[in-house]
């Protein structure tokens, strides 16, 4: 594939509801364009976007795919996209490098949850876009009830530039409205046909409406409408490309992927009316300088020092590390040598090539505007910047949804610890949107991610690929024990058997405290030795890991150290660290110890319609709400507190009340008594795990 200019370049991607024919649309494209001799199915796992064995097996997309191809002399990098939300980590890489968007739609479901998710995506970045509604063919498909439903959603936006010819089995094609071409499904391939006359009636007003909004693109053609001259067609598809452009337009075209209707006039309508790299941001990146901090601009221009971001990392077991980029500016070839900001490193590009699903087109530069990949960086990571040595710049790196769901992962066999570890990683680094830590209080290894498919996709995927086999299990909820009393007490602990003695003994005062743990030796008289005080302090610390309640960690006391004795021979530091741990014991016993949770600070974005369903559930995990206030159209955030032990499967809950449309960030508040009647379970569960 040769090297295209920026002007010459489009970047889509491909977004939509699982299922509404993003994979279908690419394999589609491919056999038009014959890259492909046949085209694959999703059913048959033979398709070129979804060639990953987990992608095969579950029938859907897991990842972000590209998908470089040719057409009138212009390079369309298409970027197929996962419709589940599970992966909507990729969705996002996605997004940042892509110029523009097209929002599938099944014309037999109409808008769904995906779509909906789709177009708030690409307003919150005010990314031009084209909805295509897909599966025409299909049965019980009504054109003008879909494109209501589009303008009663979206707004006035929605703009229809083709016109169905038939609808359902009957459907044969469509008419273009802006361009005034029919096309025709002829059994075998779509062809222009003349606009059948009885279809004019219904195109005059759609296209008046079109030819409004190109009048209103600037003054020069407001003008011209006015006194009823005519637009040229090149002023047309102009104006409609500045509306496009700005996001006051919308253009939807209708067409079956399946049957390779509508392609080539989507094709055309990419080219005509979405941005080339040069015409987003003013055609210009903002970073910083790495080595100041300050703000620095690299303009898209070939010509100009290489700059590029690492969008997405592929990890392979046999090939290894391929990491794929977006070049910003100027141009890369292979075995050049660049920085890495992000990790103070060099780096050595070996190889260059384009990915076309897991095919390599080898290629001798990338420009500019342009997608493309290399393998075996040793640093890079995604979201990380790769750029001239000499004249370096850093771009923001790409944020990714928090986790919402939590899971304790461990493996089968012993031994795999490390395996399991080093495994997780490479995944990682393929998939940044889930998250792995380890629990210092628990001891779990604990993973995060969006839901149940995604964590339940890691899992097949360490067996598949590293042979490490895992069990998941709910968290162990990090309890904390504290006192809300004082006592006073004695620890003695005195030894003979033979030989040396063992002897110390102190006098404590246990209290509340609003940090972690304090301690404070108040003796007079030398009844403690002063060498003999950092042994009862260590043995109260050591004490700390395990209440006398359920074993939990405890937090907020005060230790003071009042008076004790000593024996010139048998006493030392282990008898009085000894001494300690027995006026621990003692002294939570009796200074009223209470079990204390972790508290969870939410923020909850639901549709307005359910958020009665929101509030009673709420109020069933012993949550509180603290606050509302309106978010995006027809959304309302809601902010509340609920104990860590309510929300373990929260992630999945919620996405069952709000038809998988409400979603939520969580972070840790603090930790509050736990109830009475709660904490009597809690305490003879843990007993029984002892």
């Amino acid at each position: 594939m040769k090297t295209y200019k920026y002007d010459k370049i489009r970047n889509i991607a491909l977004l939509g509801h699982g299922g509404s024919g993003k994979t279908t649309l690419v394999e589609s494209v491919l056999a038009v364009l014959g890259e492909t001799k046949k085209m694959g199915q999703v059913t048959e796992g033979n398709t070129v976007s979804d060639f990953e064995k987990e992608e095969i097996a579950r029938g859907f997309s897991i990842g972000t795919s590209v998908i470089p191809v040719e057409y009138n002399g212009t390079k369309y990098n298409f970027l197929d996209n996962p419709g589940y939300f599970d992966f909507v980590g990729d969705v996002f890489s996605a997004l940042r490098v892509a110029g523009g968007a097209v929002i599938m739609v099944d014309a037999t479901s109409g808008i769904q949850v995906g779509t909906e998710k789709a177009w708030t995506y690409c307003e919150k970045r005010n990314m031009p876009r084209i909805i295509f509604i897909n599966k025409m063919d299909k049965e019980n498909v009504n054109y003008v009830k879909v494109i209501r439903e589009l303008k009663d959603t979206f707004g006035k936006k929605i703009a229809p530039f083709t016109i169905p010819l038939g609808e359902s089995e009957d459907f044969k094609g469509f008419v273009n409205v802006v361009d005034l071409k029919g096309r025709e499904y002829n059994g075998k391939a779509c062809v222009d046909v003349p606009i059948p006359k009885e279809m004019e009636p219904r195109i005059a007003p759609v296209r008046d409406m079109l030819i409004e909004s190109v009048a209103e693109s600037n003054e020069e053609l407001m003008e011209k409408f006015f006194e009823g001259e005519e637009f040229t067609m090149e002023e047309i598809h102009n104006g409609l490309r500045e509306g496009v452009l700005t996001g006051e337009i919308v253009p939807v075209v209708i067409g079956s992927a399946e049957k390779q209707v509508g392609v080539n006039t989507l094709m055309n309508m990419i080219y005509d009316y979405l941005p080339t790299p040069k015409d987003l941001h003013e055609g210009e990146y903002e970073g910083i300088n790495p080595k100041t901090n300050e703000k620095k601009v690299q303009k898209v221009d070939e010509n100009g020092p290489f700059s590029a971001l690492v969008f997405k990392t592929i990890v392979d077991p046999f090939v290894g590390k391929i990491s794929i980029f977006k070049v910003y500016s100027g141009m890369v070839k292979k075995d050049m040598e660049v920085l890495n900001p992000n990790r103070d490193e060099v780096e050595k590009i070996n190889n260059i090539f384009l990915l076309r699903g897991k095919s390599q087109l080898e290629v001798s530069e990338i420009s500019a505007g342009d997608i493309g990949a290399t393998a075996k960086l040793q640093y890079a990571h995604t979201g990380d910047t790769l750029c001239d040595k000499n004249n370096p710049i850093q771009y923001p790196g790409i944020k990714f949804p928090s986790p919402a769901l939590f899971k304790a992962i461990e493996p089968k066999a012993q031994g795999d610890e490390e395996k399991i570890g080093v495994s997780l990683q490479k995944l990682n680094d393929e998939d940044p949107s889930f998250t792995l830590n380890r629990n210092k209080e628990t001891k779990q290894l604990v993973i995060g991610g969006q839901g149940n498919i995604q964590i339940d996709v890691i899992v097949s995927k360490l067996k598949r690929n590293f042979g490490v086999e895992v069990t998941l299990s709910e968290l162990k909820i990090p309890y904390r024990e504290t006192i809300k009393g004082t006592a006073t007490v004695q620890g003695k602990h005195k030894k003979q058997s033979g030989g040396a003695g063992q002897y110390g003994d102190v006098h404590i005062k246990f209290e509340p405290s609003t940090e972690a743990f304090i301690f404070e030796e108040k003796i007079f008289g030398g009844s403690v030795p002063k060498n003999y005080i950092p042994a009862v302090e260590k043995g109260l610390e050591e004490s700390l890991e395990k209440g006398v309640l359920a074993g939990f960690h405890v937090v907020n006391i005060k230790a003071t150290l009042l008076d004790g004795s000593y024996h010139a021979v048998d006493s030392s530091e282990m008898a009085f660290k000894m001494a300690a741990h027995v006026a621990f014991k003692k002294g939570m016993q009796e200074a009223q110890p209470i079990l204390l949770e972790p508290i969870m600070h939410l923020e909850i974005v639901v549709p307005d319609e359910f958020m009665g369903d929101i509030m009673g559930d709420m109020n069933k995990r012993r949550g509180r709400i603290q606050g509302m206030q309106p978010d995006e159209k027809g959304y309302q955030k809601v902010i509340a507190e609920a104990p860590q032990s309510e929300l373990l499967s929260y992630a999945t809950d919620l996405r069952s009340m709000t038809q998988a449309k409400g979603f939520f960030k969580m972070d840790f508040a603090r930790y509050d008594e736990v109830p009475m009647q709660l904490a009597v379970k809690i305490i003879e569960e843990a007993k029984k795990e002892e």
